[in-house]
């Protein structure tokens, strides 16, 4: 009689072989319960209340890309939470910033992941950029049943072609679609602002400083005029998530330097409220 894996404290043969450099593929085959676009959610009656994380953006410079957060979660009118993060290392070179339902993104991002870290010790070498934006598109497009009752996840995601040797941008709509972004991207609440302050700002030529800069003024301007999105909070000293992927590697900022960026933009503000001027020509 063949013994009981479970009584004998052994994995089964095929949880040591796995036939696929895809940890969601392995998991669909051994555990399909554990994905969350395969769960069974009860009857939905009216609007779903749960945290909703907002305004996500990102600029590329020629030395690599910066992605950014501002820390507000809310849920229906009211503030959720005034601290949350929503940028997140993907790997060594690239990071996700979530939009969306807070729980869900979250939980996402630790699958992605864990998706990358397993094909590359699967395979021995890492997927390309390419690849891991194709990556998040298939577990987005897997949560749609949930994105039709109100729980949705739109990330944005970016980082540094290796093979291009450039800083890249990507965005997602509910069902996984995917658009290459050029220069500059937001998703969130907020987006529609940020990106009309980027439009503005952006230059092709920008320094690193100059696009943590442009970031952060994008967010200020994003909660400027959209409620969920959270602006600098000094007396708090919660400021924006900002993070920058160059061919060194993933960084994210200090608390300090974003401070500094975060108060000299505040100073600025004093004299210009509305922010700094684009030439007309």
């Amino acid at each position: 009689m063949e013994a009981n894996p479970r009584s004998t404290g052994r994995l089964p043969a095929a949880f040591l072989t796995p036939g696929s450099s895809s940890f969601m593929d392995f998991l669909s085959d051994h555990s399909p319960d554990l994905l969350p676009g395969r769960r069974t959610l009860p009857p939905v009656q009216g609007a779903i209340e749960a945290p909703h994380g907002t305004t996500i953006v990102a600029t590329t410079f020629p030395g690599g890309v910066v992605l950014a957060g501002d820390r507000r979660a809310t849920m229906g009118n009211m503030i959720a939470q005034r601290d949350i993060e929503k940028v997140f290392p993907a790997d060594e070179y690239s990071a996700v910033g979530i939009a969306g339902t807070a729980g869900l993104a979250v939980e996402m991002v630790k699958l992605f992941q864990l998706e990358l870290e397993h094909f590359e010790k699967v395979e021995g070498t890492q997927l390309s950029l390419e690849g891991k934006a194709n990556r998040l598109s298939t577990m987005i497009r897997s949560n749609l049943g949930m994105a039709m009752q109100g729980l949705a996840v739109v990330p944005l995601f970016a980082g540094w072609d290796v093979d291009r040797e450039k800083g890249r941008i990507f965005s997602y709509d509910v069902t996984g679609g995917r658009s290459e972004e050029h220069g500059f991207a937001a998703t969130g609440s907020g987006s529609i602002f940020a990106r009309g302050a980027m439009k503005k700002l952006y230059r092709e030529d920008l320094t690193e400083q100059q696009a943590v800069t442009l970031v952060v003024q994008a967010l200020y301007d994003a909660a400027d005029d959209d409620s969920a999105t959270g602006g600098p909070d000094v007396a708090r000293r919660i400021y924006p998530i900002v993070t920058v992927i160059t061919e060194d590697g993933f960084r994210r900022l200090t608390e300090a330097e974003c401070s500094d960026v975060a108060r000299s933009i505040l100073e600025r503000r004093l004299e210009q409220p509305d922010g700094p001027r684009a030439a007309l020509l």
